[in-house]
């Protein structure tokens, strides 16, 4: 029941309620604390005043007071009232269980009447101190508030029930044992509270002061209180309103406002009431239970969670040192292959040393010898060593020379640890893929059908396993670096498809992909293994007389003169792999059960002998394959060129809108390989000086090509041209261009050069060498000139027999 004890005491003084009364607002108070919390109010929120101008309805009239009218929440500790200007500000205090409460404006004055009967000023408000309601007294005051002696009642037994011995009812802290009790106070007193709070003397001479144990059984033997009317102090209650929701007396249902309410027998309510109380504190008995259950079960989790945390930073503990054990072992090892490297170099470096400190002792003394025969003045015996010693020096010499003085071992140790992975690994590692109840995502499927290469550019494609229920928040695209090195992150995202641009030529690189979310990544997808733009095959046509061939029609179209067909790359655009001549495509699985290539295999274009008919024409045509060449097809990239720069003809055809000269590049990158493209000529107009070469990506775009350190370009008038690299201006070569001609670009990344063609004459010396890295074929232009870009083309047959010769 001490739970209880807290609805039992009063909000403004932290006692036991004595005498309370019921607010409106159903909280209840001490009446003397009521009396103490009273504020009068100005004359015109009187109840009076309101009823002659027909605003008030109800004998309780409820003040529209904001946060600022009658108290401050805020913690300033003052509150006044606003109705007037008049009325001081006064502090406001707080009770014991920390209820804001306002004092009354004046000491009230001294009397020795009860409580009930001291007169309340007039035009009073009092303000509930849990709600904070406030309400404006009618003539009756404190008197027109029922007394709740149920809960005087539920007090008495409370303070009966308590074995321990009877407290002193007026100490503020710790209460101390009482001593005596006061039955007109009907108060229990310590003997300090006593002689402070109820001396002998005055009116309180004439209380009577019993032991506490007798004032117990006073207070249980005196009779209750019988209830009575608040309109009619004489009444008893005997009826219950329906309407207004309380009990009334025989006058009120007679004479008083509920005389044409709805009534019913006080007792019959009463049993009612309780029976409803009963079923509402069983389903609250139920709640209280499960409380209970809920506590026990979040005071066993506190004791769970201690134990799996220890046991958890046991775990970890062990497998941190599992890693630290493992990387010192690696260490070891590591470092005892340093130790026999540095040995090794050591004992080539001594063996050396001493090797040549004897020989160059041998010679040391050769040549001393020499020097003491040279000083002999004997002619003849001189001539007959002479011949010997000139052949031991000479000997000696070609000793020394033959990369004896050379080391035989660097200073450099040619040992390169590359920390970076496991770096990254110990950076990443992380407790989220231990969280069993939040799972990471399945692993992604690469889509076959969706991904392609294309030139030097590849295109993949994922997505999640059709019964995947755990969403990913994105994925991680990872490629290798095309020698089978390390896999490297090239993007991360949400997006399921990406395109690679700037990749090697003619090379393999493998690729996978994994998901992510808030809980981890998952497991890498099946490694796919892409293959870029490899070859092109030439075929020259040749007429010749075949009368006994039956008419056959060729399986791929056959140009007058010749035809480049490019061999398709491991990914076609759609890898619905139907090849444009005879032979055959198919999948095929590594023995890798994580690695999957794509192969195609092509069979024999021509066997020996073959030759095909067409229809139209009566000779038959003998396709002979000449060459396979690296070569690329690509367009210019309008992405990254200057905003002057008009493309046209799907980005083949360029020409500019300004008259100062613009740059653009072409979409694919070259970094090795030889690779040869051409432009014509379409426009050119008042001799301007187009430039056309390689250059980077970060390249000027708003400058001649090759004013700046990123463009290597030959630039051409109608009369002759020049090489340009980084403003330097160099081999100037007769012969310049014209409407119609043909500017060809051959870079040679295998031996490092870069030659330009006009008219299918090459122009001048090879422009640069050694040139290295990743280059963008490039021209800049201005509004007089337009150009168009061929690729896919062969390299000219000269350069290739002397690249052969060579």
């Amino acid at each position: 029941m001490e739970e209880m004890e807290e609805e039992l005491k009063c909000p403004v003084c932290g006692s036991f309620y004595r005498e309370p009364i019921i607010l409106p607002c159903s909280h209840n108070i001490c009446q003397a604390c009521a009396r103490n919390i009273l504020v009068q109010t100005p004359e015109s929120e009187s109840p009076q005043s309101r009823r002659a101008s027909g605003s008030g309805v109800s004998d309780y009239d409820y003040l529209d007071l904001d946060k600022m009218s009658l108290y401050s929440e805020a913690d300033s500790g003052y509150g006044s009232y606003g109705g007037f200007a008049s009325a001081p500000t006064t502090p406001c205090q707080k009770s014991p269980n920390g209820v804001r409460v306002f004092p009354p404006a004046m000491p009230p004055p001294a009397t020795h009447l009860s409580p009930a009967l001291v007169p309340v000023p007039r035009n009073s408000c009092i303000t509930c101190p849990q709600c904070h309601r406030s309400l404006i007294l009618d003539d009756r005051g404190l008197r027109g508030f029922p007394k709740n002696r149920v809960l005087e009642g539920v007090i008495d037994r409370y303070q009966q029930s308590k074995a321990a011995a009877l407290k002193c009812q007026l100490c503020e802290k710790a209460p101390k044992e009482a001593t005596v009790m006061c039955e007109q106070c009907d108060v229990f007193y310590c003997d300090p509270c006593r002689l402070r709070c109820h001396p002998p003397r005055g009116p309180l001479a004439k209380h009577r002061l019993v032991p506490p144990a007798q004032g117990r059984v006073s207070r249980r033997l005196s009779p209750r209180k019988v209830s009575t009317c608040t309109d009619h102090e004489l009444e008893n209650h005997s009826m219950y309103c329906v309407q207004c929701k309380m009990p009334v007396c025989y006058q009120c249902l007679e004479e008083g406002k509920h005389s044409s309410h709805e009534v019913k027998a006080l007792g019959a309510m009463w049993k009612l009431h309780k029976s409803q109380l009963s079923q509402a504190l069983n389903g609250l008995s139920d709640r209280a239970k499960e409380a209970k259950e809920f506590l026990v079960q979040l005071r066993n989790m506190v004791q769970q969670i201690q134990e799996n945390s220890v046991e958890f930073e046991a775990c970890l503990v062990a497998q941190c040192d599992a890693l630290i054990d493992a990387l010192n072992r690696r260490k070891a090892q590591l470092l005892a292959r340093v130790n026999k490297e540095h040995e090794h170099k050591l004992k080539v470096v001594r063996d050396q040393i001493s090797h040549c400190t004897v020989k160059l002792r041998q010679t040391t003394g050769l040549m001393e010898y020499c020097l003491e025969v040279i000083k002999e003045n004997d002619p003849s015996g001189f001539l007959q060593i002479s011949d010997a010693l000139i052949r031991r020096v000479h000997l000696t010499e070609d000793q020394w020379g033959k990369g004896t003085l050379t080391p035989r071992m660097t200073t450099d140790f040619d040992l390169s640890l590359d920390n970076s992975p496991l770096l990254q690994s110990i950076h990443q590692l992380d407790f989220v893929q231990m969280k069993a109840s939040s799972p990471v995502p399945a692993t992604p499927i690469l889509q076959l059908e969706e991904c392609c290469t294309h030139n030097n550019s590849a295109t993949l494609s994922w997505k999640q396993p059709p019964l995947s229920t755990v969403p990913a928040e994105g994925y991680i695209l990872e490629l290798d670096d095309g020698n089978g090195g390390q896999f490297r992150e090239v993007y991360v995202g949400k997006e399921t498809m990406c395109t690679v641009d700037g990749l090697h030529f003619n090379s393999t690189y493998n690729a996978r992909v994994k998901a992510f979310n808030k809980t981890g990544v998952s497991q890498y997808s099946k490694t796919l293994v892409l293959q870029t733009s490899e070859a092109i095959a030439i075929y020259e046509i040749k007429p010749m007389k075949d009368t006994d061939s039956e008419e056959q029609t060729p399986p791929f179209p056959v140009p007058s003169e010749r035809m480049p067909l490019r061999r398709m790359s491991p990914f076609s655009s759609t890898l619905n792999l139907q090849p444009s001549f005879p032979g055959r495509s198919y999948f095929d699985f590594r023995s890798s059960p994580h690695q999957l290539s794509l192969h195609s295999s092509l069979q024999s274009l021509n066997a020996p002998g073959c030759n095909f008919e067409t229809q139209s024409a009566p000779y038959s045509q003998l396709v002979d394959i000449k060459k396979l060449l690296a070569v690329a097809w690509f367009a210019f990239d309008p992405g990254s060129a200057h905003s002057d720069i008009i493309f046209s003809n799907d980005n083949l055809t360029v020409t500019c809108s300004s008259y100062d000269d613009r740059v653009v590049l072409g979409k694919t990158g070259f970094s090795k390989g030889v690779h040869y493209w051409e432009l014509t000529v379409d426009r050119y107009d008042n001799h301007p000086d187009p430039a056309f070469g390689v250059a980077r990506m970060d390249v000027m775009k708003d400058v001649m090509l090759g004013k700046d350190d990123k463009a290597w370009a030959m630039y051409v008038d109608n009369n002759r041209s020049w090489f340009m690299h980084n403003n330097s201006h160099t081999n100037r070569t007769e012969g310049g261009i014209t409407k119609g001609a043909t500017i060809g670009v051959l870079l040679d990344l295998n031996r490092k050069t870069l030659t330009f063609f006009i008219n299918d004459e090459q122009q001048g010396p090879i422009a640069f060498e050694n040139v290295e890295g990743l280059f963008f074929p490039a021209v800049s232009l201005n509004r007089n000139v337009q150009v168009t870009l061929h690729t896919g083309l062969p390299v000219p047959d000269f350069y290739s027999s002397r690249a052969s010769i060579a």
